[in-house]
């Protein structure tokens, strides 16, 4: 019932990899912190542990298609993952970000926490840029969503 953002969470290195990812959030202003958690059994898990920092693709609204495919276990594996659409090499962290993304954070790995079946990994942020795409992709009540923009007046 809890209405989140969608990301890919994404590597870079010999063996790049990527994730769809609803857990993602800003921690802290200062120092500027953001988290993602993983399963411990997920393959990203243990890229992320390898690589020590990573990439957030924040999606716009129209990439549930792109959403979909880096939740499906089904799709290749290392750089082949990456056939399916448009990226770029992060600048801070040569993570994979995702072109259409709404924003795009890179993060060194700053601290993680097993928790239970998830690991929790605190990413300190090493570059931020948002791109001119208003509507980003939601996941609520097990499904994908767009905002509804309707105009509201605030008076003043």
């Amino acid at each position: 019932m809890f209405t989140t953002g969608v990301t890919v969470v994404t590597v870079g290195g010999s063996s790049p990899h990527g994730m769809t990812a609803n857990s993602f959030t800003s921690v802290s202003l200062d120092p500027p912190l953001a988290l993602v958690c993983v399963d411990c059994e997920a393959l990203m898990n243990r890229a992320l542990r390898e690589a020590g920092r990573f990439g957030v693709s924040v999606l716009a609204g129209d990439q549930e298609e792109v959403a979909r495919y880096f939740a499906d276990r089904r799709r290749p594996l290392g750089a082949r993952q990456f056939e399916f659409g448009q990226w770029v090499v992060g600048p801070g962290t040569g993570a994979p970000l995702l072109v259409g993304a709404a924003a795009h954070f890179e993060c060194e790995l700053w601290r993680s926490y097993d928790t239970g079946d998830h690991t929790i990994f605190v990413g300190r942020l090493v570059g931020a840029q948002r791109h001119g795409v208003d509507d980003a992709l939601l996941f609520a009540d097990g499904a994908f969503r767009r905002l509804d923009r309707v105009p509201t007046e605030v008076p003043t």
